[in-house]
């Protein structure tokens, strides 16, 4: 008999849970985007993967199908969960089929990591581990785009740290990544002289990366977004402290090579930078305004940033963020011009992301939060 059930019925179903229950889940996201203030975003459609996939009269899709796709920290809960203890997905294997059935086609990596329990055992960060993975990944027609993972501290490169890269970028190969990378910053100081120093790391680092043929990215929060500190009166220890408006990272890419190194920009720590760091003590000590423009930094700098965490938000002015987290496409953060803007739809892997979807009392919700990304991402039309 064929299978009649709607994707939200298969959905449920898949994480063991009730209509009534699934139902109310969704509408309370809905709910919560609402209620946020909405500042020109554009509106959610809540259409089914398929429908997204099919409709053409809705305008040309800004994320290829092929393009969709998600960092597993989002999922963190799900991957590292006691497949003995629960009927939810769990583990890589599992977790990577359901993705699959939501519609996703790729993923980025935050270590390789799960529950002791499932299939390949706690530890996957190994050539064995890498080519267990790789066929799973395969098995559901996924591709591994990515890994949040290891960046050598040390500079200049140990020879511990020098081997341990290469053995990343070996797993990396396997998985048939095109790019490796880090979740962290280049560094966490403001002062010029700091970012020259991990300019220089990076390029070595990603001539390494280069000749074993993948590309090696760097990934931002929102202080690399902050103003740089490269002139003005020098403090105690001869440090720079004022600024001539030039951001961290828009200094890192005009010092490293567009060759060997780039950027995946975290949207949502993107635009907490465009509520925090606004104004600058400029070299002759005015204060000056300057509202980033994350689209505008991507339009400059093109093709060095082939990766982006598609990550919402709704407004909170009183957290020091200007944003709170919520599900890709129930916040206000206009994803459908941010696409449309940067263009290279068939160059670009948006990863959707959500750090807090994993729940302490509800273990399905970071798959369910991820089906909704999936959804929203799928039914993004340019205007």
């Amino acid at each position: 008999m064929n299978d009649i059930r709607t994707p939200d019925d298969q959905l449920r179903r898949s994480l063991g849970i009730g209509r009534r229950s699934f139902l109310s889940t969704c509408t309370a996201v809905a709910a919560g985007a609402i209620a946020a203030p909405v500042l020109g975003a554009a509106p959610v459609h809540a259409a089914t993967p398929a429908a997204a996939d099919g409709d053409t009269a809705r305008g040309h899709e800004l994320v290829p199908a092929d393009k969709r796709g998600i960092i597993l920290y989002t999922v963190r809960d799900a991957i590292g969960r006691d497949p003995l203890s629960t009927t939810l997905p769990s583990g890589f294997r599992e977790v990577f089929e359901q993705l699959a059935r939501f519609g996703y086609r790729q993923v980025e990596f935050a270590g390789y990591g799960q529950h002791a329990n499932a299939p390949g055992g706690a530890n996957l960060e190994s050539v064995e581990g890498a080519r267990l993975l790789r066929r799973w990944l395969d098995d559901y027609g996924l591709r591994a785009q990515g890994n949040h993972g290891f960046i050598p501290p040390s500079w200049p490169l140990t020879s511990t740290d020098l081997d341990t890269f290469k053995k990343h970028l070996e797993i990396a190969n396997i998985l048939g990544m095109a790019h490796m990378g880090t979740g962290g910053d280049p560094t966490s100081s403001a002062v010029k002289s700091d970012w020259d120093v991990a300019a220089d790391k990076w390029n070595a680092l990603g001539e390494i990366a280069r000749a074993a043929g993948l590309k090696l990215y760097t990934h931002n929060h929102d202080a690399a977004y902050g103003f740089l500190l490269d002139g003005g009166p020098l403090d105690a220890q001869g440090r720079p402290t004022r600024s001539s408006g030039l951001r961290k990272l828009e200094y890192f890419l005009t010092v490293t090579d567009p060759r060997l190194v780039w950027l995946e920009m975290d949207v949502f720590w993107a635009h907490v930078a465009q509520y925090k760091f606004r104004t600058y003590t400029a070299h002759d000590g005015s204060t000056r305004t300057d509202v980033f423009d994350p689209a505008g930094l991507v339009e400059r700098y093109d093709k060095r940033y082939p990766l982006f965490h598609a990550k919402d938000g709704v407004v909170n002015n009183t957290n020091g963020m200007g944003y709170d987290m919520v599900p890709f496409g129930t916040g206000v953060i206009d994803y459908t011009a941010f696409f449309s803007r940067v263009g290279h739809r068939n160059y670009h892997n948006p990863m959707v992301e959500q750090d807090n979807a994993p729940s302490a009392t509800d273990p399905g919700q970071s798959l369910r939060h991820a089906a909704i990304g999936y959804r929203n991402m799928a039914a993004l039309r340019r205007k």
